[in-house]
């Protein structure tokens, strides 16, 4: 990318009693007429040094206001060329390459990543594989926005994709060309004038108190995975901070009413401190060294997920599909049918907005129940 030039319009005294007004431009340019650098750029103006009544101070005063013009345009001009060079040097560059360096910067964030990198290879199908910069304008954005709204999915042809991949995938695409725009590689942002996709209802599923009952006095065959996700749904807790979880990171004060936890969330990075009950501080088990993660040997796979599905099953729970996360969606919607505050449910889940919790009042709402219970036919 070019240097920003600067112009700063100066005065030159003459032996006449005249000064003389000229730009200084840093750093120095090419002249074309002598082949040398120069930092001046002398604009035939002049005006009095000591100047004798009105007329010659009106004179001095519009003189002025042309050499500033003249300076605001030279400037202009200099832009537009460091502008033009750019983009010229841009608009050849490889755009999916581009947006895969994007991705490959996102590494540090597992579930973002794989979001990332799902869009980029949607924009390859869309592409076919070729697209530069010059090829990416408003209406290539719109027809990408299309193109995710009515194409399959990539590893299941025949199931077209969900509302919320569209959104996710489109707005993974918003923020690069964001990025992009901000890296001066475009004159204009070619997203800003494109809605974007609308996410979908998602529907919340969760464990009852009696269901949670049923977990506890049935057997699982990974006892660690019980014990995480008991403590999931005391604490709401998201698997990814469960496991990272440390002895260090729990500790003990009044103030916070006893037992409590400080940590920092992976998916946001934010600071938390929670204070945990008596039951979520007993799934924790017997304590050893700070540097010791509290849940060592539970990882995310596959087979996980296998043995969370035969526990539920083998507690007589038929009729949901439960994941990790379901356990989360237990501890808001079970606090919330208790009566707390939705602001004090948004705090403990570490929401930013109280909007996000609002999610849950939807699902289990007392209003609704206690009206529904009214009727006695």
């Amino acid at each position: 990318m070019g240097k920003t030039i600067k112009v700063t319009l100066r005065e030159k005294k003459l032996h006449d009693g005249m000064i003389s007004l000229y730009l200084d431009i840093y750093p120095p340019i090419l002249n074309t007429q002598t082949g040398k650098e120069t930092r001046r750029e002398f604009l035939g103006m002049k005006i009095h040094a000591n100047p004798q009544g009105t007329t010659q101070k009106e004179y001095n005063h519009v003189t002025k206001l042309k050499a500033d013009e003249m300076r605001n345009k030279r400037a202009l001009e200099f832009q537009n060329e460091r502008f033009d060079l750019n983009f010229h040097n841009t608009k050849k560059r490889d755009f999916l390459a581009y947006f895969k360096d994007k991705v490959e910067g996102r590494k540090s964030s597992k579930g973002n990543y794989d979001n990332w990198y799902s869009t980029y290879h949607y924009l390859c199908e869309f592409t076919k594989g070729k697209c530069k910069f010059e090829d990416v304008d408003d209406t290539f954005c719109e027809k990408f926005k299309k193109f995710l709204e009515t194409t399959t999915q990539l590893n299941n042809p025949e199931k077209k994709l969900s509302q919320n991949s569209q959104h996710s995938y489109f707005n993974k695409f918003r923020t690069c060309m964001s990025e992009s725009f901000e890296e001066k590689l475009f004159f204009d942002s070619p997203i800003k004038r494109v809605k974007g996709i609308p996410s979908g209802e998602t529907f919340i599923e969760y464990l009852s108190v009696d269901e949670m009952k049923k977990l506890r006095v049935t057997d699982c065959d990974n006892p660690l995975l019980k014990r995480a996700s008991f403590f999931s749904s005391l604490t709401g807790l998201r698997f990814s901070d469960v496991v990272r979880l440390k002895w260090g990171d729990v500790k003990h004060g009044e103030e916070q009413g006893g037992n409590y936890i400080q940590f920092r969330t992976k998916k946001t990075g934010t600071p938390e401190t929670l204070t945990l009950s008596d039951l979520a501080f007993q799934e924790l088990g017997e304590r050893k060294d700070n540097n010791e993660t509290i849940f060592n040997g539970l990882k995310y796979s596959g087979h996980l997920n296998n043995l969370l599905m035969i526990w539920v099953l083998r507690a007589g729970i038929t009729n949901k599909k439960i994941s990790f996360h379901c356990f989360r969606h237990t501890f808001a919607t079970q606090l919330l049918a208790a009566g707390v505050d939705i602001y004090v449910v948004s705090k403990l889940l570490g929401h930013k907005s109280v909007k996000t919790t609002e999610r849950y009042v939807k699902v289990i709402n007392l209003s609704k129940i206690n009206a529904m219970n009214l009727l006695q036919f």
